[in-house]
């Protein structure tokens, strides 16, 4: 992984820019970023089709030690995987279909959840900043159009008081 430098973007607190090769490599920094997460911590990720997000999950469900298979929860909207080693909760939303922003996303009972677990939203951009003032919102970018290239760069950009110091470089 390599980590070029980039501005912080306004009111982040903690910022990283890294470029991965492999989607080995994106579901390892999920394992390593589940290290730095505690249960209320909001992640956000945004990508397109394919970029890794249900990957990077996958891995921050391993790091996490949760129960079963992280997969994309597109068809059911959200699914909670309970821990297994007595750490927080893994919820995972795919926000794609919702287009009510906080309304919507109130209805997941989401902010019940958000005190005890980790809450990971896929497409959540624009729709879940209000839950909370502090998150951590990834970017991931892929190479588009017919190619084999595999690499991602990966924005990682905590904001509010929970990430301020917090060294997203991963180095």
């Amino acid at each position: 992984m390599e980590a070029p430098h980039s501005p912080a973007p306004e009111g982040a607190t903690a910022t990283a820019r890294l470029t991965l090769h492999a989607p080995e490599q994106t579901q390892e920094l999920g394992r390593t970023l589940a290290k730095l997460l505690r249960p209320g911590d909001l992640v956000m990720l945004t990508g397109e089709l394919g970029a890794g997000k249900t990957t990077l999950t996958r891995g921050l469900g391993e790091g996490l030690g949760v129960r079963g298979a992280v997969t994309s929860p597109t068809f059911v909207i959200a699914r909670v995987h309970p821990s297994l080693v007595g750490g927080p909760a893994l919820v995972h939303v795919d926000a794609y279909r919702l287009g009510g922003g906080l309304d919507e996303m109130e209805d997941l009972d989401l902010d019940v959840s958000l005190p005890e677990s980790v809450v990971v939203v896929e497409w959540g951009e624009g729709k879940v900043e209000d839950l909370t003032e502090d998150r951590l919102h990834v970017v991931i970018h892929r190479v588009v159009g017919s190619t084999d290239d595999e690499r991602r760069v990966v924005t990682l950009t905590g904001y509010g008081t929970r990430w301020a110091g917090v060294d997203l470089a991963l180095g």
